[in-house]
């Protein structure tokens, strides 16, 4: 069968079953993480512990996601989605569990950080978009990854709410320990997505690659250190605003039912954000997209510190940024299949997140640390500006192509 031949066939339709079910994934293991937030003062308050003790288990959650998805993901490429997914699912649950029942800084560590982290990693975006890529045509690829990150910000839309609210009405113990239970489901909603990187109607026409021989490739390739590079500076924005925006918004005065809609309005038009990225992703140039991305976070977040902060304000930021807060995902993910394939997506794409990733553990743990030395939040705000000045640089000369390989390594007509 020849590539154009398989390209065709899977063009034909979309993998809706797939999709539906991976979007759900997507949205139970992103909505707890991403409303982290809301647990940090009253577990702070009752347990007698510092921001930067909750700030480091975030951080730490946030390094384990990173440090793990590399590595789940080559194991979904190598044995399955199905079996990564319910791992994360069972790791997920056990983490939230244990953090409800933390009574030192070291079980919230091991708990809200460690296991929680190494959860989303077996069940977070690389996993479930790779998936999504083994049965999608290159042509519906982007528009595919839109759906999938807006499935995520889905999560995020709707557990920001629920909550806070379940905290108001149980405390937050028992809201983690609900929230354990609930990731339990994932491994019914997994079988649809069940299949290796060899099992896709896709990956049927692409190079047969070792490990060890993808790595090479892709550590050899401009283009692609130049994006892991960039994509740690989305991991040190977003992460910072979602572990500190609720106690920011506490501490320059405004009522704390802003950071709850803030961060659901974050999250809805995240949704929006993200299906649109996916559709200018398909049409337009991938790094220049993302660089203008980067661009208008840097200029919002600078009119946000430099304006007079309101109720009004804090909603005009919540929507604008929603609407930048993912949107970089499709273009990113679509940039490392367009490289390389999906024979190695998981990996490929985990080693881009892991990167995402240590930014994430430095926004989160110097947002606490340095609001511990200073009193104050604006510094870590202004290196979040900075930063996006930098991803907008790196982004623009990467090269929208598949790597240059041997005429031996082709694929077989």
């Amino acid at each position: 069968m020849t590539a154009a031949a398989v390209n065709t066939r899977s063009g034909s339709s979309v993998p809706w079953l797939i999709i539906t079910c991976g979007c759900l994934i997507a949205a139970l293991t992103f909505g707890p993480r991403s409303a982290m937030g809301f647990f940090q003062l009253p577990m702070l308050a009752e347990k007698g512990w510092d921001r930067t003790t909750f700030g480091l288990a975030m951080a730490i959650q946030n390094l384990f996601w990173g440090l793990g998805q590399p590595i789940f993901g080559a194991l979904a490429d190598k044995f399955g989605s199905w079996r990564v997914l319910t791992l994360g699912a069972l790791l997920y649950a056990l983490g939230l569990y244990m953090m409800a029942h933390a009574d030192s800084a070291t079980m919230l560590h091991v708990s809200g950080g460690v296991l929680v982290g190494l959860g989303v990693a077996a069940g977070s975006f690389s996993i479930v978009l790779a998936a999504f890529a083994r049965h999608t045509s290159p042509e519906r690829r982007s528009m595919v990854f839109g759906i999938g990150t807006a499935a995520g910000s889905a999560g995020m839309f709707l557990f920001a709410p629920i909550s806070q609210g379940l905290i108001d009405a149980y405390g937050w113990s028992d809201t983690l320990v609900y929230m354990s239970v609930a990731m339990l489901v994932i491994p019914v909603l997994a079988i649809p997505l069940a299949g290796n990187s060899r099992s896709g109607k896709v990956s049927l026409a692409e190079i047969d690659q070792t490990l060890g021989q993808a790595l090479s490739e892709a550590f050899a390739h401009k283009s692609y250190l130049l994006l892991v590079s960039g994509f740690f500076v989305c991991g040190f924005q977003v992460a910072f605003i979602t572990a500190h925006f609720p106690a920011y918004i506490r501490d320059i005065g405004i009522d704390a039912r802003y950071a709850v809609i803030a961060l659901a309005l974050i999250g809805f038009f995240n949704i929006i954000g993200s299906l649109a990225s996916g559709i200018i992703g398909q049409k337009y140039s991938k790094p220049h997209f993302l660089a203008w991305i980067y661009l208008a976070r840097s200029a919002l977040v600078a009119a946000f510190l430099l304006l007079p902060q309101t109720p009004t304000s804090v909603i005009v930021f919540a929507i604008i940024m929603g609407l930048l807060w993912l949107s970089t995902v499709p273009p990113t993910n679509g940039l490392v299949a367009i490289m390389f394939g999906t024979r190695h997506l998981g990996m490929l794409g985990g080693i881009v997140f892991f990167s995402h990733q240590i930014g994430s553990f430095l926004g989160v743990w110097l947002g606490g640390y340095l609001y511990d030395h200073f009193g104050s939040y604006d510094p870590v705000w202004w290196l979040g500006v900075a930063l996006g000045l930098f991803a907008a640089a790196v982004h623009w000369p990467i090269k929208e192509r598949p790597v240059e390989r041997p005429l031996a390594l082709a694929p077989a007509e």
